[in-house]
């Protein structure tokens, strides 16, 4: 592996896309393309636009390539997805946005045919956020379609595909929470036998084996030399731990930011999870389970008109001083307050901009605070992501949690990680602590935030 200096890492967000070059000894971003991951109405249902993402991959691929040499490819997606393909190779269906609501009309049959909790890891989730729902409502609303599909792809392993031609199935992807595994165990879960999925299960891999060189075609159209590997791949929250999980000593937690906040414990307290809570059993790129919770953090920033800019500290402490607070939900169908209508203690119109953008700073700490303490986490919380910039946030985290709180050096964590899968060695965190000490007041404030949230 001492060749490989120049990895790139098709990162598919829920949001956005990228190809991101990435130094192979720095670990560091040098080049990057971005695309909005869009979703196409139907029919036959909301789903992703895979063939417009295919031509901005190897677009990027090629125009990357034209910079600085690349000599490996790796890949991370968002999960809750998967692509259905037949034996030629093609998709038997569009892979479906995880948001859609087709999935829960068939909630009441849906909920005997899955696993228990205790079995599987995963809360019964809405919409299509349990990959197993998604595939079971396929199975039964587009039977003969279905009865073509060939191969289950988690949604990192089709990309791979598509690049080498190579069948896998990867253990980050099939762990997060989707009803498909059972992470005890390491193995497929009673949905996946009983309803006869294990025949279309492709074979495990390791998130970082090479699954093989490039397609010649993919090599023509990029300019890619002919033997440039591929690695599996990994689930995008999984690639933020991997630096940490194989660098670090637990106990930490590791919170993973973007349009959702995925909470991670490594070495924590063992706590019986709380399915109704949004609390699930990760597993991560070793195969070990990880307990974690989330919440949609920056749907809620966008929906709430969040905005990256200063806070001046007369504006904290008037939000403090008011208790302006932003009570949970946002959205309201995930998270650790599912099902609670949410609400501005103080009248959005009465507060300035600078005191809008901490109480939302405030509200997205403390729903991490929340899920951080739903899983037992101990020791220093590492933030990677947007949120990692934003010091309302990071202040109001220490305040509410009582511990370190530490940033990753770059803005994402996702290229990184993967980036490890290729290059043979170890991106090393370079990690910052975050030194502003916690106020009295920001203290009460996040006690009075919990209590009220909890009503």
């Amino acid at each position: 592996m001492a060749d490989v200096t120049t990895i790139a890492v098709v990162d598919i967000g829920k949001t956005n896309a990228k190809v991101a070059l990435v130094d192979a000894a720095t670990f560091q971003e040098i080049a990057v393309r971005t695309t909005p991951n869009l979703v196409v109405t139907g029919p036959p249902y909301p789903h992703f636009d895979t063939e417009r993402l295919w031509a901005f991959i190897v677009e990027s691929l090629g125009s990357l390539n034209a910079e600085r040499r690349i000599d490996a490819v790796s890949v991370t997606t968002h999960g809750a997805t998967a692509a259905l393909v037949d034996a030629d190779g093609r998709l038997a269906l569009p892979v479906l946005d995880y948001e859609y609501a087709g999935p829960d009309e068939l909630d009441a049959e849906y909920r005997k045919a899955r696993p228990p909790f205790a079995a599987s890891g995963t809360p019964r989730l809405p919409g299509g956020l349990n990959l197993g729902a998604q595939i079971y409502w396929q199975s039964r609303r587009f039977p003969d379609a279905f009865a073509n599909t060939a191969s289950l792809l988690m949604y990192a392993q089709y990309w791979s595909f598509r690049l080498t031609g190579v069948l896998a199935g990867e253990v980050t992807s099939l762990g997060c929470h989707t009803d498909l595994w059972e992470p005890l165990d390491g193995r497929y879960s009673t949905l996946v036998t009983e309803q006869g999925w294990l025949e279309r299960m492709p074979p495990l891999r390791k998130a970082g084996d090479s699954l093989g060189p490039i397609l010649p075609d993919v090599a023509a159209r990029t300019g890619l030399d002919a033997g440039t590997p591929v690695y599996c791949g990994i689930h995008d929250s999984n690639a933020s731990l991997l630096p940490y999980v194989l660098s670090l000593d637990a106990p930490y937690a590791v919170v993973s930011t973007g349009t959702w906040v995925i909470v991670m414990a490594m070495g924590g307290k063992r706590l019986k999870l709380d399915e109704a809570r949004d609390t699930l059993v990760n597993v991560n790129a070793l195969g070990n389970p990880v307990p974690s919770a989330r919440f949609m953090g920056g749907r809620a920033f966008s929906l709430l008109g969040g905005r990256s800019m200063p806070i001046a500290d007369a504006a904290v402490t008037s939000v403090l001083a008011r208790a302006s607070m932003i009570l949970p939900s946002v959205p309201e169908d995930s998270g650790p307050f599912q099902g609670k209508h949410a609400e501005w203690t103080v009248a959005r119109d009465e507060l300035s901009e600078e005191e809008v953008q901490a109480t939302i700073a405030f509200h997205l700490a403390l729903m991490t605070s929340t899920c951080l303490g739903l899983i037992g986490a101990e020791g220093p919380v590492i933030v990677e992501g947007p949120f990692a910039s934003n010091p309302a946030y990071l202040a109001m985290l220490k305040a509410s949690t009582g511990r370190e709180i530490l940033t990753g050096a770059s803005v994402t964590g996702t290229s990184a990680g993967a980036a490890c899968l290729a290059a043979g060695n170890v991106a090393q965190p370079r990690l910052q602590p975050f030194g502003r000490d916690s106020s009295d007041e920001m203290k009460a404030y996040a006690e009075a935030w919990a209590s009220r949230a909890l009503r």
